[in-house]
């Protein structure tokens, strides 16, 4: 059963990226997403065979780089937004493989979709699907994917638990889900726990690295790997971008985002 306070939540995380797909309002990230993407680690000839606009500046790491996809492999997508980790996925596991991105926003998965067939000019490839769904109930089959990724998305669920259970359920044995999101340092000010735009902007919902550890454990994933990249928090701050602002002036005096977040990459396998 849902709890009121849990679909409140989805539903401010669904207006708000419905609202970016429109490109009436955007997230914490730099006014160059590219830019920003380079700073995440992303190689400029994975950005050149993106379709336009399918990066949206909405990242926090790397999945595709810590995957080390392989050709052949399926590739689930949680959360994917405008796709662009989709479509570097689907070239690196190639014709033989196929990338699959899920995402609850509509008007995301719209646009996502439009530019299949533009990245299907750019590279050949026909092996993407977007698919309109919530990460808590991922549409998609029991031990159907090789590999489980996600960017910046996890931390926005109101039953992160719930996550790590469907990451599990859907991943082959072995499998492996290889994530970027954001973990506290410490907890955050009570002034941006209560800030729409902290949520939204993937911050509010963020959970110690510890508890994170566990709830994957109880999910049954092993060899849990955490790094932790204190460097990205700077670079999504570096906006001018109003979401960013709001959470900033949410903050005491004098502190910053990094005092409080760190971006990390975390690995498992499903045995």
């Amino acid at each position: 059963m849902v709890s009121e306070s849990n679909e409140k939540i989805r539903e401010a995380v669904r207006k708000g990226y419905t609202n970016i797909a429109r490109g009436s309002a955007g997230c914490c990230g730099s006014p160059s997403p590219d830019k920003l993407a380079e700073r995440m680690g992303y190689l400029s000839e994975d950005l050149e065979l993106l379709p336009e606009g399918a990066n949206m500046g909405l990242s926090c790491g790397n999945p595709t780089a810590i995957a080390d996809l392989k050709p052949g492999q399926v590739v689930l997508d949680l959360g994917s937004g405008g796709g662009s980790d989709v479509f570097i996925a689907a070239k690196k596991v190639g014709p033989d493989g196929g990338a699959i991105g899920v995402d609850m926003t509509p008007e995301m998965t719209s646009k996502a979709r439009a530019n299949i067939s533009k990245f299907a000019e750019k590279t050949g490839l026909s092996n993407v699907e977007f698919r309109l769904g919530e990460i808590e109930h991922l549409p998609a089959a029991d031990a159907s994917v090789d590999v489980a990724i996600s960017n910046c998305v996890i931390n926005l669920s109101p039953d992160k638990r719930q996550v790590w259970r469907e990451i599990a359920r859907v991943l082959k044995r072995p499998g492996k889900a290889c994530v970027s999101d954001l973990a506290l340092k410490k907890p955050l000010p009570e002034g941006v726990l209560k800030s729409a735009a902290a949520l939204v902007g993937c911050v509010a919902g963020t959970v110690l690295i510890d508890e994170t550890i566990r709830m994957a454990k109880q999910a049954g994933l092993k060899n849990i790997e955490v790094t932790e990249k204190p460097c990205d928090i700077d670079a999504m701050a570096d906006s001018y971008d109003p979401l960013c602002s709001q959470v900033i002036a949410c903050l005491p005096e004098g502190a910053k985002l990094a005092d409080y977040i760190v971006s990390v990459d975390i690995t498992a396998r499903k045995k």
